[in-house]
């Protein structure tokens, strides 16, 4: 089975970041309690200093090889969105597509969808 990842734009700032006068980018705030969700748990998470959707942040991707991608976006860096990231994670690996039926969305994500690719073809002939 392919490993489904996280992946967390840790540069998205949103747009009152500089105000608050924080040490830390929002995105690097989510990606630390995405990780700590995460610990133990059957997905990987990985950071990225960019998803380019600094309109939509905090940012993050969740993919599989052979499976459907999505991004999710307009996060606010806290323990409620990172539990939320990762329980839908675990969804997309325990799905055969990726996709994870509605009724079983956390509640945490929805509203938060932005892209969802179709895998890669496996053969690229």
């Amino acid at each position: 089975m392919a490993t489904t990842w996280i992946t967390i734009c840790d540069t998205c700032k949103r747009e009152d970041w500089a105000a608050r006068g924080l040490d830390k980018t929002d995105g690097e705030r989510l990606a630390e309690l995405v990780e700590a969700a995460a610990e133990g748990k059957a997905v990987r998470v990985r950071r990225t200093s960019c998803l380019m959707g600094c309109d939509h942040s905090c940012n993050i991707a969740i993919q599989a090889a052979g499976k459907l991608a999505y991004t999710l976006g307009r996060f606010e860096p806290s323990d409620e969105a990172a539990q939320g990231i990762v329980a839908y994670a675990e969804g997309h690996a325990e799905s055969a597509t990726g996709q994870v039926p509605y009724r079983e969305w956390p509640q945490a994500v929805k509203g938060h969808f932005i892209t969802r690719h179709q895998p890669l073809p496996e053969d690229d002939a």
